[in-house]
């Protein structure tokens, strides 16, 4: 049987989470995998490593474990790896390139403006399109940066105090946060998140005790059967492979009526992470969780 390779760290704002996303996944493989930890003290492929001989799991977060650059070096350097392939996960870690493909697909989506620090639109125009707003870097991850502008003057002001970087402003939707795993094509349970003081902002999203979750969330059943379709289907129509997660906002003004936020290719590992507590929800421990996650890897390594 192939050697499990766990990678984690990095460079990037989140390497110290996926440190503790690599942590976990490993000591879940190693009880049944002959199972290495990595932690990449630089962003590119360590050396001494076999491709024939081992399957990369990549528990990276953040830019260069989700922007796809790991994985073009996986693929190009012949390795065998779990996960979203190197297009799709550059795809889904751009924002407004995910949302393009979801919208073509007729999946539901917010209407959001995106644009380059150094061509910013005009402050004030994008005050009056939005009467509320969320604001965050377009290409980072999912919580990283984020603001929530809740008038005209604090979205002029966000939007001033940008000085570089792609971002993205969407139009705030009032409602209830949810997120999905989707597992070998197949959504999983439903998560509610329900942060305290009301933004799963980056600091309540990794640290315990600062958000409440509700698994399996509780939502008509009608509801469910179309958050998975569009779970599937946003992960089919941005060509995610093996695992990714799906982030929903189900809208106060209308309990039917959702908005997908974002796919996730490489989602957190931790102890307060959502994959788990959604795989949890159709009957996966951690450690079936992990060893799912590797599955079709080995198999293409077999290949």
């Amino acid at each position: 049987m192939s050697k499990i390779v766990v990678f984690c760290g990095g460079i990037s704002p989140e390497s110290e989470v996926s440190k503790v996303s690599g942590k976990y996944v490993f000591e879940a493989l190693k009880k049944h995998f002959d199972a290495e930890l990595v932690v990449l003290e630089q962003n590119r492929i360590p050396e001494g490593l076999n491709p024939k001989e081992c399957v990369i799991v990549p528990a990276m977060h953040g830019d260069y474990g989700e922007d796809g650059t790991l994985q073009a070096e996986l693929e190009a350097a012949g390795f065998s790896y779990a996960g979203c392939q190197s297009l799709s996960s550059r795809v889904c870690m751009v924002k407004p390139a995910a949302k393009a493909l979801m919208r073509f697909a007729g999946l539901p989506v917010a209407n959001s403006v995106d644009f380059c620090a150094d061509n910013k639109p005009d402050a004030e125009a994008i005050a009056r399109m939005f009467k509320k707003a969320v604001i965050k870097p377009a290409d980072k991850g999912s919580s990283v940066g984020l603001v929530v502008a809740n008038t005209r003057e604090q979205i002029k002001e966000a939007i001033d105090g940008i000085k570089e970087g792609y971002w993205i402003v969407e139009e705030y939707v009032k409602g209830r946060e949810f997120s999905m795993g989707v597992i070998d094509g197949k959504a999983a349970g439903l998560v509610e998140i329900i942060p305290e003081g009301g933004v799963y902002d980056f600091k309540r999203k990794y640290t315990a005790g600062a958000t409440r979750y509700e698994f399996p969330a509780k939502v008509p059943q009608e509801t469910l059967k179309k958050m998975q379709i569009a779970a599937e289907r946003a992960y089919e129509v941005c060509g995610c492979r093996d695992f990714a997660r799906v982030d929903f906002l189900l809208e106060d003004a209308d309990a039917a009526k959702f908005v997908i936020l974002e796919l996730n290719t490489l989602p957190g590992m931790t102890p307060t992470s959502l994959l788990p507590k959604s795989a949890s929800c159709v009957g996966y421990t951690f450690e079936d969780l992990c060893a799912k996650m590797v599955e079709n890897a080995q198999k293409r390594l077999v290949k």
